[in-house]
């Protein structure tokens, strides 16, 4: 496991984040997504000296239900992503990382984790639609769709930047989002560890057991 200790405004101050390829972008049917990352880190994990309070946001479930992040994740250990199902790789990759590593967990504590999927594309990303995608990765996970504005709000309290679905020059489509995991505790409903996009199943295995927990991995 890979961890610092950092303050989370500095998180905030991040002129260091630069923007990459989620994929090729070859098949023009594919499209392509532009994902932000902290440059010139090779850190799994972040943990935070000054937690993340968890977003205030209320939008709507793979079962067209009404979904309070607060009130349905208060006091579980819960992971957030924001990223969109049309996505050719970070996102997909991102959360099967999970999924395989929760496997590992005993299946109490398998139970008790919350596993949050926002879509940063919800045009396109339906309740229904989550609901297939997540379902071939984890059907225990939660997925999210709502007012596009309302989702940048929340993302934005926790330092992730995402912007509206748009064509590039060329009629792709083009997604920008950051690829940020946050980890709360369930002991105070706080973010206090963040992951960027290079943490692998194994830093995942090892770290689920003491994030359930609350405690620091």
């Amino acid at each position: 496991m890979r961890t610092t200790t950092f303050a989370a405004a500095a998180l905030f101050a991040a002129a260091s984040l630069t923007l990459t390829a989620c994929g090729s972008g070859d098949d023009n049917g594919k499209p392509v997504s532009v994902v932000s990352e902290e440059a010139g880190t090779k850190r799994a994990a972040t943990v935070l000296d000054k937690p993340f309070e968890k977003p205030d946001l209320v939008l709507t479930d793979t079962q067209g239900k009404k979904y309070d992040l607060r009130e349905e994740t208060a006091g579980k250990p819960t992971l957030i992503y924001f990223g969109y199902t049309h996505c050719p790789d970070v996102c997909p990759l991102t959360m099967n990382n999970i999924a395989v590593a929760k496997k590992q967990l005993p299946k109490t504590e398998q139970d008790e984790l919350r596993v949050v999927f926002v879509t940063t594309d919800p045009q396109r990303d339906t309740s229904a639609e989550l609901g297939t995608w997540l379902k071939g990765i984890d059907p225990s996970f939660v997925g999210l769709t709502g007012d596009f504005s309302t989702i940048q709000a929340g993302a934005r309290t926790l330092g992730i930047s995402i912007e509206p679905t748009r064509k590039d020059k060329n009629g792709k489509l083009v997604s920008e989002h950051g690829t940020q995991v946050i980890a709360f505790s369930p002991k105070t409903d706080s973010g206090y560890v963040l992951y960027g996009e290079d943490a692998t199943v194994d830093d995942y295995t090892k770290d689920l057991p003491a994030l359930v927990e609350g405690a620091k991995p």
